[in-house]
């Protein structure tokens, strides 16, 4: 590979590198992502010029067609609320990219090893068989997780745990016999091995996934996605690519910490995400719709509390995102502001179904960034709010993670809106939210539930803020 290329490569991915850090800010998000795009485009486009007669560029072209035509269709016709299930297949296909890749390379170093006459690891060496089996694996496992965790979300399957007598055993067994496959690999590599590694990493990666439900299935994605970038970083050393190296060490970095951070932010281990319905401490999924009498109001009555308030917090969630109200309520927080009132909004860690997800659609409605407040930062004036106004939220105000013990949620942190002035729920029906309990918050006193399509009374609550 020419010196030129090399350097291509590495600036390639130092734009990489820059995109990550422009992503870390919402004034510099948009400039990175084009940075990271523009590497990636030039990435592509090399081998075509550097290649002195590339192979398969008929397919390799139409491969390319199909890829952008998926992503351009993506990014204009999914909606807000459909994100995580397109970020879920993301990481899925690049898990499922790699491990193929891995298995054709693992294909190409034994047909030389057979013509030379030589040992494969004479070829490519034992750590390179050994990334190659990693790749495999753990892509075969990143890509059926990742059609499990889409199903789930997209509800084409039950959200709740699905589990069974002997799944640890079951668990256990392919984790072992992968370990297995993987020495074989590198002391013995056939492709018939490679094949049957990939086999049972789609087997464990349905097993992986299947336990987990409701509120953890998004935290699962971001781990699937750091399981996405280790592989893709070891088929760069597989194939001796900088910038998929460097590419696939970022986002597998980048992963784990999400990860991390998001369990931090459910007060949960990794561990307890992944296998707590192994002994019943995942989050559920949907449950029944609550008959209690709670105390509900009509958008005048909500129109007067904020009207007269002085303070207002409000507590954006999954249901405004369904809703796509979020240019209404922008337009009745100015309006209140435009009256004195100081408002923001809370914005917990696990909001909606992605990390960022209140952020990004907030954002689209152009509302001021300092207006949204981390959790930590304004749990302490939720005490000093006149009216907080849960719009499409729930599992994240909800008491029960701090005084219920047997609840899936008990020890998540939470936005204390139970310590303010009146609660104002924004909500469709009384189901529970996604974690499928009840929220004691709503029957408190004084708590008002305005019930209705989140868009519609919002609009309704502003026309008449506007006539007072």
């Amino acid at each position: 590979m020419a010196t030129w290329v090399q350097v291509t490569y590495l600036i390639c991915a130092v734009g990489f590198i820059l995109a990550l850090k422009g992503l870390s800010g919402p004034k510099t998000a948009r400039t990175g992502n084009l940075i990271g795009a523009a590497a990636a485009t030039v990435a592509c486009l090399l081998p075509f010029i550097y290649l002195d007669h590339p192979r398969h560029v008929p397919l390799i072209l139409v491969a390319i067609l199909v890829g952008v035509a998926g992503g351009v269709f993506g990014a204009q016709r999914v909606q807000m609320t459909q994100m995580p299930q397109m970020v879920a297949l993301f990481n899925g296909v690049g898990g499922g990219a790699a491990a193929l890749v891995a298995l054709i390379e693992l294909n190409g170093i034994l047909t030389i090893s057979d013509n030379a006459g030589v040992d494969p690891s004479d070829v490519s060496g034992w750590f390179t068989l050994a990334a190659t089996a990693f790749t495999v694996f753990v892509g075969s496992v990143s890509f059926s997780g990742s059609l499990i965790t889409f199903a789930k979300l997209q509800d084409l399957m039950t959200s709740r745990p699905v589990v069974f007598p002997g799944l640890p055993v079951a668990f256990g067994g392919m984790l072992l016999v992968a370990v297995v496959l993987s020495v074989l690999t590198v002391s013995g590599p056939s492709v018939l091995v490679g094949i049957v590694l990939c086999l049972v990493g789609l087997a464990f990666g349905a097993l992986l996934v299947l336990p987990v439900g409701g509120a953890d299935v998004p935290i699962v994605i971001s781990l699937l996605n750091a399981f996405t970038g280790l592989t893709v970083a070891a088929g760069g050393y597989v194939l001796s690519n900088l910038v998929l190296l460097v590419g696939g060490t970022l986002v597998g970095a980048s992963g784990t910490f999400l990860t991390l951070l998001m369990a931090r932010a459910m007060g949960r281990s990794v561990a307890n995400i992944l296998f707590g319905a192994l002994k019943g401490g995942s989050t559920l999924g949907a449950g029944e719709a609550s008959d209690r009498p709670v105390k509900s109001a009509g958008p005048e009555d909500v129109a007067i509390m904020l009207n007269y308030a002085d303070r207002v917090i409000i507590v954006p969630g999954y249901g405004l995102a369904v809703a796509q109200a979020q240019h209404t309520l922008r337009e009745l927080v100015d309006l209140l502001v435009a009256r004195g009132a100081k408002v923001d909004y809370a914005i917990h860690p696990v909001a909606g179904r992605m990390p960022g997800h209140m952020n990004v659609l907030l954002a689209e409605a152009q509302v001021p960034y300092e207006q949204l407040v981390e959790m930590d930062d304004i749990n302490s004036e939720f005490k000093d709010a006149d009216v907080v106004l849960v719009v499409g939220a729930n599992d994240v105000v909800n008491p029960a993670a701090k005084t219920t013990p047997g609840a899936p949620i008990y020890g998540m942190p939470i936005l204390n809106a139970d310590e303010a002035k009146q609660v104002v729920f924004m909500k469709r029906s009384m189901r529970p939210g996604f974690a499928g309990i009840e929220n004691e918050l709503l029957f408190e006193d004084r708590t008002t539930l305005l019930f209705g399509d989140a868009k519609d009374m919002l609009g309704k609550v502003l026309k008449s803020v506007e006539a007072l």
